[in-house]
């Protein structure tokens, strides 16, 4: 046993101070990420979520779809009748929670609000010259019933979507009476020209992980952000 405690001693002393210091590095990384946070973290919207990733002029890839579906289910919810439950017995909906954004009243997800009020932050502060400034006058957030065909589940459905003036900001795109809005019928070079939205706007939205569906190249919904930013960097 001697002989045993002679040759090993000194070895499981080393194991041991490498155990201690990595156990030390995982607390700080942990508490790093703990104060992140609480902070806004600027994140881009994760590619996969985007819409034009899974259809396009009207053409639904269904595994790409579904990774998104699924992805969404997970961290948000599942919405009734689409058969989610499979990845999520959670309803989206019992976790909506009614804030303000810019003065107005909306529902969304407990999850994205922290990312809310990081967008409203940087809109005043930073949109605040003469053509930066907007009133918005109505907006909506959780929709229960859904807004798309051929299989496609809104993001209002899962409380993580935000419209903003519908009457200013239309969805060229989008069904009758849409494509006739005086914006989507004008000779345009940019899909900026077709929203009353400053683009200082947008772009505070896009910082915080919102993905503006104007950007899309079928809807073109001026209207529409959609958080599809990671929502377990957001301070809860």
């Amino acid at each position: 046993m001697r002989v045993f405690a002679r040759f090993f001693g000194p070895t499981l002393a080393i194991i041991a101070l490498f155990s201690l210091l990595s156990n030390g590095a995982a607390a700080q990384r942990t508490h790093e990420k703990k104060r992140a946070r609480h902070a806004c973290p600027e994140q881009k919207p994760q590619k996969f979520l985007i819409r034009s990733n899974f259809i396009k002029h009207g053409s639904l890839n269904e595994a790409a779809h579904e990774r998104a579906l699924r992805y969404r289910a997970e961290h948000y919810g599942n919405v009734e009748g689409f058969g989610l439950e499979r990845y999520n017995k959670e309803k989206a909906y019992a976790s909506a929670v009614n804030v303000r954004f810019m003065g107005l009243p909306i529902q969304v997800h407990k999850k994205i609000a922290p990312a809310l009020r990081c967008v409203e932050r940087a809109i005043r502060r930073d949109c605040t010259g003469a053509h930066q400034r907007y009133v918005p006058r109505a907006i909506g957030g959780f929709r229960q019933a859904n807004t798309y065909r051929g299989g496609e589940i809104s993001n209002h459905m899962f409380g993580i979507a935000i419209d903003i003036d519908p009457d200013r900001n239309p969805c060229c795109g989008c069904v009758s009476p849409w494509p006739n809005h005086p914006a989507c019928k004008a000779s345009s070079e940019t899909v900026f020209e077709r929203t009353a939205l400053p683009r200082c706007w947008i772009d505070s939205f896009e910082r915080y992980g919102f993905y503006w569906l104007g950007r899309d190249p079928d809807l073109r919904d001026t209207m529409h952000f959609e958080f599809l930013g990671d929502p377990d960097l957001l301070a809860p």
